[in-house]
């Protein structure tokens, strides 16, 4: 039996702590907000069966990782660096990159940046989004009585009070009101304008629903881990990485127009709200413009946001697939053929 185990490592000026599993071929699985390397559970455990060393770090500003007190220590150069700081501790020279929501941009950029450091790369969720043309706040949807919940995140201190008065009603309203078994009002849905909005009168968790029941994915038990998480270090550092995105708009000037150019995959549900957002359905369609390399887009019926965890057998399935048919190392031999 493959047991997860747990050390920390110094990267990119931070000290970080991983979870890791198995030997072989690194794969490296960047999570997203509000979770930690606990969202990639099933997963580390899957591909160690499999023959891969898969390591899941708790990202910067979450669980027992370092969380800097600056907001500009959260830029997408920093966050890749602090993956490319994983390879180097652990003494690898290259791996696949494997994220989920705010994780999956940075192993979009992790491969964009660093093709020969990652040699391939997994998104979950969020596809490749290339750089836009104009700051992405400027760009972001809102009206005189809304606004993209992006936004309402920007203020320091606001969405903490939010989150943080009741850390376990946030995190059961979330996991349950972003996955695939919620029930979703008019303007939530594929077809809605109302998408990610959240009114200028009100929070981020209003009309979300804490569950009588938690969905079959989801146990009292990883609840119990989520909290436990959050009540110590609090929302503010993975609120953070929202609030770098001008920033790192700017820093990323000289990749405008580059294509991510190593073999991907991308997986997602097809009740995820990520989907649903402006323009997404087109960049989607229109993938492999931006990812030439893209080896197969999977949708997956009934699921929400939370795709790793929701679909636990057809990401794992999907995943070891794609891995195996990576070619490995200098005489190219394909992993577990």
């Amino acid at each position: 039996m493959q047991e997860i185990r747990h050390r920390f490592i110094q990267t990119n000026g931070i000290r970080m702590h991983l979870a890791e599993c198995g030997t072989g071929p690194l794969v490296v699985l960047c999570h997203g907000f509000p979770e930690s390397w606990y969202s990639w559970r099933h997963q580390l455990l899957a591909l160690a069966e499999a023959g891969f060393h898969a390591v899941a770090p708790d990202m910067s500003g979450y669980g027992q990782t370092d969380a800097p007190e600056a907001i500009d220590q959260y830029t997408m150069l920093h966050l890749v660096g602090d993956v490319v700081g994983v390879l180097d501790a652990l003494g690898e020279q290259t791996a696949v990159v494997a994220g989920h929501d705010w994780g999956a941009p940075v192993a979009w950029h992790s491969a964009l940046l660093r093709p020969d450091r990652f040699r391939a790369v997994i998104g979950l969720s969020v596809p490749f989004i290339p750089r836009r043309p104009a700051p992405p706040t400027t760009l972001m949807p809102q009206t005189e009585d809304a606004h993209f919940y992006q936004l309402y995140f920007q203020k320091p201190g606001i969405a903490e009070a939010e989150f943080e008065r009741d850390v376990r009603r946030t995190l059961r309203c979330l996991l349950y009101s972003g996955s695939g078994n919620a029930t979703r009002s008019a303007d939530e849905t594929i077809a809605g304008s109302g998408v990610g909005m959240v009114s200028r009168q009100g929070g981020f968790l209003d009309g979300m629903v804490d569950p009588a029941v938690l969905p079959p994915w989801l146990t009292e038990a990883d609840v119990d881990f989520y909290v436990k998480e959050f009540t110590r270090t609090g929302f503010r550092g993975g609120l953070n990485w929202y609030r770098t995105q001008d920033n790192s708009w700017e820093l990323m000037g000289a990749f405008a127009g580059a294509r991510v150019m190593v073999p991907a995959l991308y997986v997602a549900g097809d009740r995820d709200l990520v989907v649903a957002f402006r323009g997404m359905g087109q960049l989607i369609a229109n993938l492999t413009h931006f990812v030439p390399h893209l080896r197969k887009t999977m949708i997956l019926p009934g699921c929400g946001h939370w795709t790793q965890q929701e679909r636990v057998a057809e990401v794992n399935e999907a995943m070891i697939e794609f891995l195996r048919k990576l070619p490995h190392g200098k005489s190219d031999e394909l992993i577990g053929s």
